[in-house]
């Protein structure tokens, strides 16, 4: 399985502007460039659609593992949370803290707890990223 992202750009980096597109339709020509990046100006940026890939993928991986356990998720709402530090060789994404509120009635904490670190580590989004990955979780049973 294969699938894209594309992005266009023009100009210099703090003067340039930019687009991003998913394969899928959902995400086209949604505008990109250094203010909304770094001065929180319109548009999006690389960081935040990290932390939408990554949330999307850790909720589906934790309801894959929750199943196999042979638990069903009433909801697991995820935020993921991406820290972009500046060192001598630019910027670097070096963190990503995931925060998840989890609804299983009538389930186990402690197996919910081992789905949760399951899918914070198997996670395919996890396993691309070497920043280091947190989690706070709260579980309702």
């Amino acid at each position: 399985m294969q699938k894209y992202g594309s992005a266009k750009w023009q100009g210099g980096i703090k003067d340039g502007q930019g687009s991003i597109s998913a394969e899928s339709g959902v995400l086209k020509d949604a505008p990109y460039g250094f203010k909304a990046r770094f001065e929180g100006g319109p548009g999006t940026n690389p960081e935040e659609l990290v932390g939408a890939a990554h949330a999307g993928c850790f909720s589906m991986a934790l309801s894959l593992f929750l199943g196999e356990a042979k638990m069903v998720a009433e909801s697991i709402a995820t935020k993921a949370t991406v820290t972009v530090d500046k060192d001598d060789s630019g910027f670097t994404i070096t963190a990503v803290h995931l925060d998840v509120k989890v609804r299983v009635p009538g389930a186990d904490k402690a197996a919910v707890e081992k789905a949760l670190q399951t899918a914070k580590a198997g996670c395919p989004v996890s396993k691309l990223l070497k920043a280091e990955i947190t989690m706070d979780a709260t579980v309702e049973t």
